[in-house]
């Protein structure tokens, strides 16, 4: 769940559900082949709060998000913080529940994926990440 940035994203529609794939272009793999995006305010402040789980391949894109937490959550995840240019700057891997992630003012997003998903995929700091929409 989003700790920052409460304005609503234009481009965001209230109960609509949009989904990309995420792709590390630096290593040439996919990291979520079905990620949602949050960019409205509800969506973003709900983030994975009442989910049991989020499956290989899932994944959720905070936009625009400066930092996370998982209070209230049930699962660990991976958290990669990612700046204006789709570089990766920051990752938590993993983030347990009920921990607060660094609030990072260069991210202009955050991706949350299955906890493993960024060591198995080696992605690190300075990784070009990028969005394609699909929905």
């Amino acid at each position: 769940m989003c700790v920052v940035n409460n304005q609503t994203d234009a481009t965001g529609v209230e109960g609509t559900r949009r989904v990309a794939v995420v792709v590390n272009t630096t290593k040439g793999t996919i990291l979520a082949s079905s990620a949602e995006l949050a960019t409205t305010y509800s969506q973003r402040r709900q983030g994975l709060l009442g989910r049991s789980s989020l499956e290989e391949g899932e994944g959720l894109i905070i936009r625009p998000c400066k930092g996370v937490h998982s209070f209230g959550m049930k699962f660990p995840i991976d958290v990669a913080y990612v700046s204006k240019d789709g570089r990766v700057i920051h990752t938590i891997s993993p983030l347990f529940p009920n921990r607060l992630g660094l609030l990072m003012l260069r991210a202009a997003w955050i991706l949350e994926l299955p906890q493993g998903v960024l060591l198995r995929t080696e992605t690190i700091l300075g990784d070009m990440l990028t969005i394609l929409q699909t929905k």
